[in-house]
């Protein structure tokens, strides 16, 4: 189960780089589910999920997500893991 902050923040994040306050995060959600989701907007969005939760991204970790339920599921090991040092 996600950390209720770590949705919240997602989320917010996901209003502003797609400029649509009414997404609603599902774990199951894709690429296809947002119509503005394209090359371009994935990366504004990697990039602001990064800056956000002060987390850094593989290429290999990202070519691994299948939804927005992995990739919550990624930064919040990636917090972890950064709490642990």
């Amino acid at each position: 189960m996600p950390e209720p902050g770590t949705v919240e923040r997602l989320t917010t994040i996901f209003h502003e780089v797609f400029d649509d306050e009414s997404i609603v995060l599902r774990p199951e959600m894709t690429g296809e589910d947002v119509a503005s989701w394209d090359s371009a907007s994935h990366i504004m969005l990697i990039v602001a999920i990064e800056l956000r939760f002060g987390i850094k991204f593989f290429t290999a970790e990202l070519d691994d997500l299948k939804d927005v339920g992995a990739l919550i599921e990624l930064i919040e090991r990636k917090l972890q893991r950064r709490a642990a040092r």
